[in-house]
This record gives C-alpha cells, structure tokens and sequence, in this order.
C-alpha cells in the first residue's frame, strides 16, 4: 500500500480522492483565491501523473477534458496518484485572458518565485505543491488569437522518456518542440518529471474532438506507463507521424484571407493553400506552401494583415503517411 500524500497540508490517504484547494494570492478586494486541485490516491504503489489546464487562461479546452476525465470509473482504481488542476492560472481565467492581471505569460515564469510577481508566486506555488514529487506530467493547451490547432503533442525529442509518453498519446502528429526558459516542460524536466504539452483547438472555445482526443490520450499514458489496465484493443490503421520542425506561413498582403486547407491536409511545396483578396474585390493573391507537410494549425479570423501568421505546417517527410493517419483518428473521434 503507498503512503498518504500531502498536498496544500492537506492529507490524502490510499484508496480516497479529494479536493483540496490550494491558497495563492488574494485580490486587491480582500477576496481570498485558491487554486482547485483534485487528488486520486490509489491503493497501490505507481507513478504519479499531474495533469492540468488553464496555464494560459483563455484555453479552456484541458478543463473540459479534466472534468470528464475524473467522472471515467476506469481511473477510480488506479495504481499510483493522479492529480488534476483543471485551472491552473486561476487570476487569467476569471479575466478570459491568455496572461495574469500583471500581463505576465505564466509559461514562461516557471518554477517562479516565492517573492516575486503575482505570476512568479503562482508558478512557484504549482511547482512546489504539484510538479516535485511527480513522475510525469501533462500540460492541456490550446490554440491562441483566434488560431485552431490540430490535436497534436509536443515534446523535446531528446528526452526519450517524455517522447515515449508522447507517443503513448495516440494523436496525428508528435512534433519536436525545445523547450522555453520559464515554460512549465523546462522547469519539470529540471525536476525529472518527463512532462508532455497537449494542443489542440482554440482559446475560449470547446472543441469535440479535441476534448476527445484529450481524454483518450491521458488514458492512453496512464495505460503505458501502468496506472490503469489497457483499455482499448482496436489497432489503429495508421501511425503516430513524427515532425523535426514546423513552419508558419504569412500573410503576403493585406485582406480577406480564404483558407481552403483544413486541419490535417496534406500539402506539397509549391501548391496554392489559400488567397487573399481585397475587401472590395477588385484582386486576390494566391498562397502557395513553402514547405511540405501536414497543417496542423490555422487562422480561423479571416481578416489578416500582411505578416499575419495564418497557417502552420509540420515538417513530414513521408506524405503518404499523412492521409491514413488522419483517416484513422477521425474514424476514431469523429465518424
């Protein structure tokens, strides 16, 4: 049997869940704010896995995919801990915002400081009571600034351990992604806690498949690495397809951009992707692909300036792969 965990001062004993709710800093009002933690405490010994959301505040899509996570009876005797934070930064959140109420990016404040800004306190709190004393981690994002991300994972390819759990993943497409001073997966890794980045879909919205494809993906990990008992014996048609590096094509001009590459689409360097007109259409320019690859994020807003980031495109070697591979996860999470 493992030993009670603490968190927040809290105790969790084997075999029981709870909530707990761990202080930060309290409002300019007086108003007292904490941070939601759900705890799941298995009987027997395992890795422990956090899982969270809302590290950018307007990226709802890991606090969908927490809630349903924790209502799954697969989890409920699992081996190990699990714990989830659905809304990490809590201040950035209640506001719909990508940053804190000091216009700090969290992610790139980790592990933070216990003196230091309201953003550099939150971080230092979520590393001290969640992140040490973890084995792995996932940290649930999604696209920003009006842009849609096909469910993908990033990981450093050079920490074998964190690609292993990447690929446990079962998504599309695993892209090599160093990581940032200040992010989340840096600060962890310096903690050995092998931590992967989940993006799919886009800020202040709920995406199906993405939430999907999510809660799939963390049973999926939790599978692997012997949290839970396999739970899917379906062979997938295609594969996990890996990408060194991506590109993002912009905006030649100024106008009305027309998209016509969904996410997933595979594209060859050279073809046309899309247009751009004037408002008044007396003119359009084409816009061909750079590279050659698979879109794995896009523009939603179709209005752009020139320079504007509109289109992303992993860097695949292998085009043939890219078709039965998206075939395959939308048989899974969409068909």
């Amino acid at each position: 049997m493992q030993s009670p965990v603490f968190i927040a001062k809290t105790r969790v004993d084997p075999g029981t869940r709870a909530i707990l709710h761990l202080p930060v800093a309290g409002l300019y009002t007086h108003t007292e704010t904490s941070m939601p933690v759900h705890v799941i405490h298995g009987r027997q010994k395992g890795p422990r896995l956090f899982v969270c959301g809302a590290v950018h505040g307007d990226e709802i899509m890991g606090i969908e995919i927490i809630r349903r996570l924790l209502k799954l009876k697969k989890i409920i005797n699992l081996k190990g801990t699990l714990i989830a934070v659905p809304v990490v930064n809590v201040y950035a959140f209640v506001h719909h915002s990508r940053y804190s109420p000091d216009r700090r990016d969290l992610n790139r404040f980790f592990p933070g400081s216990e003196n230091g800004s309201l953003t550099s306190r939150l971080a230092h709190s979520f590393m001290e009571e969640i992140v040490r004393g973890s084995d792995f981690g996932i940290d649930l994002h999604a696209g920003s600034n009006h842009r849609d991300n096909l469910p993908q994972i990033r990981v450093n390819f050079e920490d074998l351990k964190s690609l292993e759990i990447a690929q446990a993943f079962k998504v599309p497409v695993v892209i090599n992604s160093a990581t940032r001073d200040g992010s989340l997966r840096k600060a962890a890794a310096k903690e050995n806690v092998s931590t992967v980045l989940y993006e799919a879909g886009e800020a202040l919205r709920f995406d199906e498949v993405g939430i999907r494809a999510g809660i799939h993906g963390i049973l999926s990990v939790m599978a692997g690495i012997g949290m839970i008992r396999s739970f899917s014996k379906r062979k997938p048609k295609g594969e996990t397809l890996l990408a060194d590096s991506t590109s993002w094509v912009r905006a030649p001009v100024s106008g009305i951009l027309r998209m016509e590459k969904p996410l997933g689409a595979r594209v060859t360097k050279g073809s046309r992707i899309g247009f751009i007109s004037d408002p008044f259409g007396s003119g359009e320019v084409d816009i061909p692909s750079p590279v050659s690859g698979m879109v794995i994020g896009r523009l939603n807003l179709p209005l752009v300036h020139q320079g504007d980031a509109i289109i992303h495109i992993a860097h695949i070697d292998r085009l043939k792969s890219i078709e039965p591979a998206i075939e395959d996860f939308r048989e899974e999470f969409i068909d």
